[in-house]
């Protein structure tokens, strides 16, 4: 084959680099499903566009593949805001059979291609939070319709899911361990004093300040999970359980009130000095949770000819978005009361990204490193050919973020706890916006469940009764 062939079945193969690796359409389709579930809450409330590109975007595949992990779980809670509940727990149910999937695969493959191309080759595996949410959703929707049984399997799957999670992250950090042997061997010694450089670790901090600026919750605990698990444990009768999670929930909440009540309660119940009676939670579901956008920056790479050489990788970053209100106030029998943040969604999944920052960047290092070594292994051995340049244009072209993210997270979970009025009515008004006045039909106790994600957006709400 002669030199104007070869050029142009490289120019060929190029062309189809770029057009399936260089536009990120994981980042595409998350915008535009974004901008359409706010656009469809503060408008229609159909949601129909915005399930339908959902929709869109799952494969008929067997096994799971792709982004489809994350567009079941995004339909979950679509479903719920439609409190179509049964539906939502479809596709949660199918969100953790693709969990249920991947924790049992090798993922040694998808490491190597996520080296070789980018991360957004590799499907979505989904985070640790993704699995506990699922359970904990699934759990409040079997709540809303009676089941209390099946809410029992489900907050037993979410509190198991939290207990494994530090198994699961300290198995990942092996594998990364693995990944980063394997890439020393191939690039000769190289990759280590490249990941390991301080020059990079300075870089990373001076662009990313927010990483390490947050109070962390405890590893891959979600305080909403325990907390609400615990009263639904009490509600049921199982208040040594209840209580114990009551108790974790204020140990890493300590200054909620209502919290604290609920700890002081249980623990008279234990006595035999009280029952659980006429009481309402409240819990409010506010905001949006974070997105994940990608950042680019020039680091310095020991390759080859042990020159320091600057090449560009693409990290991502969580952006923190807008809170619905700051709480809600509640007026019950001549009383007021204002909910308080019992989790931060922004926090539980800070924290988890944190921990999974040192893989990113070290898979982003390990890749950029490889390329770089082949760009100029191509360079020195046919100076006149091309396939320097396209191996150059390749590795623009594969440099991007992995952005994808469970987007229909609230920004944090509140709660209030009242006397059940004898009236049974309860107003509740977030601040400049509409009064909900809601009746508590005959019941012992009862949970008021209210999400708003956008401001002056519409109230969707539940009253839950035992």
């Amino acid at each position: 084959m002669n030199k104007k062939h070869t050029d142009f079945i490289l120019y060929v193969l190029l062309g189809l680099i770029v057009f399936f690796t260089g536009c990120n359409a994981p980042r595409r389709d998350l915008g535009n499903f974004n901008n359409s579930f706010k656009a469809e809450y503060l408008g229609s409330f159909s949601f129909e566009k915005s399930a339908q590109l959902a929709e869109s975007k799952i494969s008929d595949s067997r096994n799971p593949k792709g982004e489809d992990l994350l567009w079941s779980l995004q339909l979950g809670c679509l479903e719920r805001i439609r409190q179509n509940y049964q539906q939502s727990n479809n596709y949660f149910d199918k969100s953790e059979q693709m969990l249920n999937f991947f924790d049992y695969q090798n993922k040694t493959v998808d490491s190597v291609a996520a080296i070789a191309v980018s991360e957004n080759v590799v499907p979505y595996l989904g985070e640790e939070y993704d699995g506990i949410m699922v359970n904990t959703y699934k759990a409040l929707n079997f709540m809303t319709l009676g089941e209390n049984d099946l809410a029992r399997v489900e907050f037993n799957r979410a509190l198991d899911r939290q207990r494994r999670a530090m198994e699961n992250f300290a198995q990942e950090i092996a594998k990364l361990k693995n990944e980063l042997d394997q890439a020393e061997k191939k690039e000769k010694s190289q990759v280590k004093k490249n990941a390991e450089n301080p020059e990079i670790k300075e870089l990373i901090a001076q662009r990313y300040p927010g990483l390490n600026e947050f109070e962390a919750y405890p590893d891959f605990v979600n305080p909403f999970t325990t907390y609400i698990a615990g009263i639904y444990f009490n509600l049921v009768g199982d208040y040594s359980k209840g209580g114990t999670l009551i108790k974790e929930s204020y140990g890493m909440v300590g200054d909620n009130e209502y919290i604290a009540k609920d700890m002081a309660t249980t623990e008279r119940i234990l006595d035999g000095q009280e029952e659980l009676k006429d009481t309402v939670w409240i819990v409010f579901e506010n905001g949006i949770g974070p997105i994940k956008e990608e950042f680019r920056i020039d680091i310095p790479l020991f390759v080859a000819t042990e020159k320091v050489k600057y090449i560009g990788i693409a990290l991502p970053e969580l952006k923190f978005r807008e809170q619905a209100y700051p709480y809600l106030l509640i007026t019950s029998a001549g009383e007021s009361y204002k909910t308080q943040i019992v989790a931060s969604m922004d926090r539980v999944i800070q924290t988890e990204f944190k921990k999974d920052f040192q893989g990113i960047l070290t898979r982003a290092i390990i890749s950029a490193t490889a390329k770089a070594v082949a760009q100029y292994s191509l360079a020195e051995e046919d100076s006149s050919s091309i396939a320097s340049a396209l191996m150059g244009i390749y590795t623009y072209a594969t440099t991007d973020a992995d952005v994808r993210i469970w987007t229909t997270l609230p920004k944090d979970f509140q709660v209030a706890r009242l006397p059940m009025p004898s009236d049974r009515l309860v107003n509740i008004e977030p601040p400049g916006a509409e009064l909900l006045q809601i009746e508590i039909p005959a019941c012992r106790n009862a949970l008021i469940y209210v999400r708003i994600p956008f401001k002056q957006a519409k109230a969707v709400y539940d009253v839950i009764t035992y």
